[in-house]
This record gives structure tokens, C-alpha cells and sequence, in this order.
């Protein structure tokens, strides 16, 4: 008896130590605007192909309608469309916009993934970098511990100060949202599937495999999720419409939780994307008005 109390003493023990050991939930959202299914089979991004390769990726995600700017990423951030959150179009400000939500926080702001974990999770950092000015509009900044916005389309110096956020909050939960719109800006000037179009998607993968080995330098990039976001494709030089081109585009995610899939052809839509950072973050309670749903298929 002696000896199974024994035993049993230095395994509690070890589970308390593997608990403490546990590293905390870490996220990188990686958003490129514009990015559409047609360039990822174009572009040659090796570093990106790199980070997804042990996860899942999707080229048949769908974004919500309009296949434009602000309403899908506000639907990436809040797992809703815009007949919820009420964002229709790219200059939506809380002041002005046609059509109400159907649930508003304290100072008017539908519910987002920054909310959820600021509300459930004590300790959680949230950090915010962004290169177009209206993109911040829909969020509550109030959820937010860092923002950064980058003048004329630059994203360099945001991609520094993402890895100094990781870096100092590493004992910490975080989500650190890392945005560019120099992809999309490329299509609009010179045409999607343009060479400078391409160009701009392999510049922004040289970006990341740049931050990607810095993390790996620092001991931060195993337990790092990744997950690679975009909001709607394009035709000629613009979208908003309803071709295949403006409205099927890649959706990916790695890391500790993912199962390693690669190409998978499941439904999906930005507006599931919050619900699975809830999950990697052991959210279950959502709010009531998200609409979008989870694709279990993606975890281990």
C-alpha cells in the first residue's frame, strides 16, 4: 500500500510539473488583403508553404458577401456576417452605418475574438498592426493591449514590433494580429494576377520567413499557432462581385493543436475564424450572435 502511494504521489507530482511546464496559448494571425486563390497557385512562397505544411490549408475558403475589405475582416474577428455585425461596407464608422448590429458591447461595438478573451482569460495579451487606417474601425480598442498602424503600406516595422510583442509576452496567452494591405493595393493598381501583383505576395513572404526565423531563434516558434487570413480575391483591378476569382481564397493554420492535413477541401468561411481561435484558447462560451461555426476537422 505504502509503495502505490508512493507511486501515486510522484505522479501527481509530474502532472503538476508537465502542467507548469505547458507553454501558454500563443496565436499569430497573418492577414494579407487581396490575397486570392488564383496568386497563392501562382506565387512562390516557400516560407509560407513552410509554416503550413505541418497543418491544414484551405484554398476553397469563401468570404462573406461583399467580397470586400472591411466586412470581411470584421467577420474574421467577430465569426459573423454582415447581416449581424452590421459592417456592409469599407467606410463604416461606429458614428455612421446603415444598419445596426444585433448585439453591441458597452460603447457600441459588436462583440470580437479580442472581447471573448479579454472578458475570459485574465492574463491574455492582444496586440493589433495594421497598414490601412479605416481596418481598426469595427473594433473595440478598449480589448486591445498594443495597436500599430504603418503609414503609406509599409509593414516592415509592424512585423518587428509583432515579434517584440511574442517576445516580451512570452509567459503570457496572446493573439497578435499582423495585417498588410500592400497585396491588395497591388491588384488595384496594376491588376490581380499582374506581375507586380505576384510580386507583392512573394515580398510579403519574405517578410514572414524573416519573422518566422526569428522566432525560431528565439525558442517561440514550436509553440506558436499560425494562422493565414485573407478577405476576398479579385478580378482585373477591383472586387466586390461574386466570380470564383473574388470569392475563393486561402484560409491556413498550424501549430500544437492542429492536425497536420495538408489540402483539405471542407467547407469553410471567414466567418468560422474566430470560433476556431476560441477553441485554441479553451473557449467554449461564445457570444450568442456569432453565426459562424467550428470545423472540429482541423484539431488533433
Amino acid at each position: 500500500m505504502r509503495k502505490f502511494f508512493f507511486k501515486l504521489f510522484f505522479l501527481s507530482v509530474a502532472s503538476i510539473s508537465a502542467m507548469a511546464q505547458k507553454s501558454p496559448t500563443r496565436v499569430l494571425i497573418i492577414g494579407l488583403d487581396g490575397f486570392s486563390t488564383e496568386g497563392y497557385k501562382v506565387a512562390k512562397h516557400p516560407n509560407i508553404d513552410k509554416m503550413v505544411a505541418d497543418g491544414v490549408l484551405s484554398l476553397s475558403t469563401r468570404p462573406v458577401m461583399p467580397s470586400i475589405t472591411l466586412p470581411n475582416w470584421t467577420s474574421h474577428m467577430t465569426s459573423s456576417g454582415p447581416e449581424e455585425h452590421g459592417v456592409t461596407a469599407n467606410n463604416w464608422t461606429l458614428e455612421k452605418h446603415p444598419l445596426p448590429a444585433i448585439a453591441v458591447d458597452e460603447q457600441g461595438y459588436y462583440p470580437s475574438i479580442f472581447k471573448v478573451l479579454k472578458d475570459k482569460i485574465p492574463n491574455v495579451k492582444t496586440a493589433y498592426y495594421y497598414n490601412w487606417k479605416e481596418l481598426i474601425n469595427p473594433i473595440n480598442q478598449k480589448y486591445l493591449d498594443e495597436v500599430a498602424f504603418e503609414e503609406n503600406d509599409g509593414y516592415q516595422t509592424n512585423y518587428n514590433k509583432a515579434f517584440d510583442f511574442i517576445r516580451n509576452n512570452k509567459k503570457d496567452p496572446s493573439l497578435i494580429f499582423l495585417y498588410s494591405v500592400h497585396t491588395d493595393h497591388a491588384g488595384h493598381e496594376f491588376g490581380w494576377m499582374s506581375a507586380p501583383y505576384i510580386k507583392a505576395i512573394e515580398e510579403a513572404d519574405v517578410a514572414i520567413g524573416a519573422l518566422l526565423e526569428k522566432l525560431k531563434a528565439e525558442g517561440l516558434y514550436k509553440d506558436t499557432h499560425f494562422l493565414l487570413i485573407t478577405d476576398h480575391g479579385g478580378i482585373n483591378k477591383g472586387h466586390g462581385g461574386v466570380t470564383m476569382n473574388e470569392m475563393q481564397i486561402p484560409w491556413a493554420i498550424t501549430g500544437p493543436q492542429i492536425k497536420k492535413r495538408g489540402l483539405v477541401t471542407d467547407f469553410n468561411s471567414n466567418k468560422n475564424t474566430s470560433f476556431v481561435l476560441a477553441r485554441l484558447f479553451g473557449i467554449s462560451k461564445l457570444p450568442d450572435a456569432w453565426t459562424g461555426s467550428l470545423p472540429n476537422v482541423i484539431f488533433k
